[in-house]
């Protein structure tokens, strides 16, 4: 077969080049099950056979909406690929209201959920959405049409033929999904992606990949329905790699445990807690293993590829991941050749201590609207520098506009917003799309990002602010979550912040101060207020007078993609904090104002 053009024919690809047995891999009442190649195929393919006897049409519109990633997913993936409907995946953590704005923008007649969670907030809202004739669920539920029904429905092969009539008229340059990108702001956007978008993005970035080919897993957890995670579903086709499906979040260190995959991809939050976690274990030792333990972090700290910092550091570090790097790699399942870390900014630190204990962090950079992969590091060949996300992958061309917005132009720069050709076209300008970040490119190409166009503004001085590049900084700091920078015509820079309530009560314990458990107390009290001071003075000193955080208040709450602060791929959503915690602003600059 020659390379595939059209996201179906990834499946078939592997089987005629590698034919796993274990393909895709779940975890089903305690024990993983396997899906091969063939038995994918085959479910995929009575999948398409139902859906034409429920009078499916070629560009029909049919969501995705599941908790957990499942092969359940990608067979019903393939099945609406192949008769030239478009799926539109949902994320499951999305508000009633946006369920109802994206079903009947897209105009969605079939929706596939995963449990009686996602399967109740569909139908609190579906008389609002005319378009929607049937509802099926993965998981056995009382009140909804199971999936199994369709692969019933699908045993007649009698009109196979058509399946493979419509397939063959399907071309690369044919719309293959609509990705409704969450947002900071506004109403949820329709990103249109071809198939030769997200085909030609894989293929460009298999080269990348560490792995052997048919020899590797993967362990899936990321959501599916973002763009991030599902390219790579398919590129793992595509390079013969087994994807073994993470139960949830909360399992993920018992999964890489069970599974030891060689690849797995990560956001930068949970590679911060995996740190802290690790951190916080090598903190509660005592005498020399303790010793060893912020010998060896002091040692990654400063860690540089290629033995730049000279045979001594390269003799220490060989001691370091005997003594202790070892233990952090058998907790990541003891094989991991990548991980690839995206969706936002990774703190150069991490990076350097994760790649110092021998767990390749391999940055990339990407949007939605990119299918997603820009530019990705890859250790091999001096293709990786910390502080990057790395070079461009083939046929991908990078340049700057005047303020340094990066624009992008290549195969997988998407086919517009769906329904909105202005939109589409204030974005997408002679072949480039304008990306809204800002970056920088060093001479050897590779791609560094310094902030969001429109998350910088003015202080009322006049001085601009580069928010994200403070918030990466102090987001350093143990006793630090999530932090928002503030000032917009404000006489100067503030911050919102959510301490990292765990860490300060496991802190307060070891000085042995009374610390109220109460969050909002917590808050309040004169000791962690001036803690948490002590760690912004200590980041101020990096920055300009003009930049430095002069004032703060902490929030209560933990900041969280159930309670609005975030979006489901971990960004802020800054508006909604910003008027969420209205009365902290008031507070901040009440007596700065004339």
């Amino acid at each position: 077969m020659q390379q595939p053009k059209r996201l179906f024919d990834f499946a078939y690809y592997q089987k005629e080049h590698y034919n796993l047995s274990h393909a895709f891999v779940d975890k089903v009442e305690g024990h993983w099950k396997a899906t091969s190649i063939t038995e994918f195929i085959d479910k995929g393919n009575a999948i398409s056979r139902a859906l034409l006897r429920l009078n499916i049409e070629v560009n029909d519109k049919i969501a995705l909406i599941s908790m957990t990633n499942r092969s359940e997913w990608n067979i019903c993936d393939l099945g609406i690929l192949q008769v030239g409907a478009q799926d539109v995946p949902i994320y499951p953590t999305s508000s009633k209201e946006d369920y109802q704005y994206i079903l009947n923008h897209s105009e969605s007649v079939i929706c596939f959920v995963s449990c009686q969670e996602v399967y109740d907030k569909i139908a609190a809202i579906k008389d609002q959405v005319p378009s929607l004739k049937h509802i099926y669920s993965f998981d056995v539920l009382q009140d909804c049409l199971h999936w199994s029904e369709l692969l019933t429905l699908g045993t007649d092969q009698s009109n196979q033929a058509k399946v493979d009539q419509i397939k063959s008229n399907v071309s690369q340059d044919d719309l293959a999904t609509i990705i409704y990108t969450s947002g900071t702001t506004g109403k949820p956007k329709g990103v249109m992606l071809s198939h030769q978008n997200i085909s030609a993005n894989i293929v460009r970035s298999a080269d990348r990949l560490p792995i052997d080919l048919g020899r590797s897993k993967a362990l899936s957890f990321l959501p599916i329905c973002h763009i991030y995670e599902r390219m790579l579903s398919y590129m793992y086709q595509y390079c013969g790699v087994e994807i073994y499906y993470a139960e949830s979040l909360e399992t993920i260190s018992a999964n890489l445990q069970e599974v030891h995959p060689d690849v797995m991809t990560a956001v930068p939050r949970l590679l911060e807690k995996v740190y802290d976690k690790i951190y916080a274990k090598g903190a509660a030792l005592t005498g020399l293993k303790r010793k060893l333990f912020f010998w060896a972090v002091s040692l990654g700290l400063v860690y540089e590829p290629y033995g730049q910092n000279g045979w001594w550091y390269e003799f220490q570090l060989k001691i370091a991941r005997a003594l202790i790097f070892k233990k952090w790699q058998e907790a990541l399942g003891g094989k991991l050749r990548a991980v690839a870390s995206g969706s936002a900014a990774l703190q150069p630190r991490l990076a350097r201590v994760f790649n110092a204990a021998g767990i390749p962090i391999m940055e990339g950079y990407g949007l939605t609207e990119t299918s997603p992969v820009v530019t990705v590091n890859d250790f091999r060949n001096h293709n990786f520098r910390i502080g990057t996300v790395g070079k461009a992958i083939a046929d991908t061309e990078i340049k700057f506009a005047a303020d340094g917005e990066i624009l992008v132009k290549g195969p997988q720069i998407m086919m517009g917003y769906y329904k909105d050709p202005d939109l589409t076209a204030e974005v997408i300008k002679d072949g480039y799309f304008h990306t809204g970040d800002i970056g920088e490119m060093d001479a050897d190409g590779f791609l560094k990002i310094t902030d969001r166009k429109k998350e910088m503004f003015k202080t009322s001085g006049g001085k601009y602010i580069a928010p994200q590049v403070l918030e990466n900084a102090l987001k350093q700091s143990r006793f630090i979550e999530q932090v928002m920078v503030i000032g917009e015509n404000q006489k100067m820079p503030a911050a919102l912040i959510q301490p990292n309530f765990d860490f300060v009560k496991d802190w307060g314990q070891n000085k042995k101060y009374d610390l109220p458990t109460d969050n909002h107390a917590l808050n309040q009290h004169p000791k962690v207020v001036a803690r948490i001071q002590e760690e912004i003075d200590g980041f101020n000193a990096r920055f300009g007078k003009w930049e430095q955080i002069k004032r703060f208040e902490l929030t209560p709450e933990v900041w969280s993609i159930e309670l609005g602060h975030l979006t489901p791929t971990m960004k802020m959503k800054r508006k909604v904090i910003h008027q969420r915690y209205s009365d902290l602003v008031e507070k901040i600059y009440a007596d700065t104002r004339v």
